[in-house]
């Protein structure tokens, strides 16, 4: 089976020293100013992915937490939960792809090859949907209040979120087909192998239209909207939009890297192919860094949020406190029984 001569997916890139493919002139000097700097990007990736891991991890964990038991469940609660699991799940596949760009060995089988190349392109879609979900919910609340008021519900809200996730385990389908592991020796690789130039494009084309495109379309007309009916409204508070605002941004910034590499790669024959795995590399760890930024935002910009957080982690201070003293008292109590024995 041979191997594609570049792959668009999350840190799976071929072995390549300038030269294999063509003709070249390249030095021994050149080939290991290549090496060198590419292994000082490596160790930079990875110290950068094992800080959104840990970061992802438990800001994901501590939203879900609190949305989901310590906030009153609502249909922005319920947006919000959503995401903070499809930021979770990415995270606790990442610590795998650690590994391989640090041994470039997958010991873990093919199924967790497909599985966790794919955490990556389902955290994008459920992601990008999420936030046209949001716009989309904000917009309507704003331009159709009454409506809004009558209709709009947990329950719908929540099938909307499944119809989501289906949509976006439905167009990630290419991740888990396409993935494969091969065997070098004692190594093996997991890499993906479109059968030929043409799927390739096919899959980044609808990566990129289904997954950016024409969700971002939707998002920046809802942005709108919202922005000509805000001025004409007197709101007590514009957090939620500044939180919305803040989320649409950051996955926008995240994810233009990555996909501009992918559609760079597809006309493979005129750019270097050092530059394009550098970028992207790159361009995947900052698609990487979104899953993290979410909690932040929330903690950062979102006021209700923020207040259940403090009054969540003063409850535990004062409840575990109280449990002490209670402790202490009865261990008093009770050596004063002794004393009087």
């Amino acid at each position: 089976m041979e191997k594609t001569s570049m792959d668009v997916d999350y840190v799976e890139y071929e072995d390549y020293t300038p030269g294999n493919d063509t003709e070249s002139n390249t030095t021994t000097a050149e080939l290991l100013n290549f090496s060198s700097s590419r292994s000082a990007v490596t160790h930079v990736l990875v110290t950068v992915n094992i800080l959104i891991t840990v970061i992802g991890l438990g800001g994901n964990s501590l939203v879900i937490w609190i949305c989901g038991w310590k906030m009153k469940r609502t249909v922005i609660t319920t947006w919000y939960i959503s995401l903070a699991i499809s930021d979770f799940l990415f995270c606790a596949f990442l610590p795998l792809e650690v590994f391989y760009m640090i041994t470039s060995h997958w010991p873990f089988g093919l199924v967790l090859c497909k599985l966790t190349s794919s955490a990556l392109f389902l955290n994008m879609y459920s992601s990008v949907f999420l936030l046209v979900l949001i716009s989309t919910d904000r917009c309507i609340m704003i331009s159709f209040p009454v409506w809004s008021h009558n209709h709009r519900t947990v329950r719908k809200a929540f099938g909307v979120v499944v119809l989501m996730w289906l949509l976006s385990a439905l167009l990630t389908l290419p991740s888990l087909i396409f993935r494969q592991t091969i065997v070098h020796g004692s190594v093996t690789q997991c890499y993906t192998d479109y059968k030929g130039h043409s799927g390739h494009k096919v899959v980044a084309l609808t990566r990129f239209i289904c997954g950016f495109l024409i969700p971002i379309l939707i998002i920046l007309y809802c942005c709108s909207v919202l922005g000509v009916k805000l001025r004409s409204l007197t709101i007590k508070s514009t957090k939620p939009y500044k939180v919305m605002a803040a989320l649409i941004l950051s996955f926008f910034f995240c994810w233009v890297p990555y996909h501009t590499f992918v559609l760079l790669e597809l006309d493979l024959k005129n750019h270097r192919v050092d530059v394009l795995q550098t970028g992207l590399k790159v361009g995947a760890t900052l698609a990487a860094a979104n899953s993290f930024i979410s909690p932040v935002l929330y903690v950062f910009i979102g006021n209700d949020f923020k207040q259940t957080l403090k009054r969540s982690l003063t409850s535990r201070i004062e409840d575990a406190m109280a449990e002490d003293f209670r402790t202490g008292a009865l261990n008093h109590s009770r050596s004063k029984s002794m004393e009087i024995m």
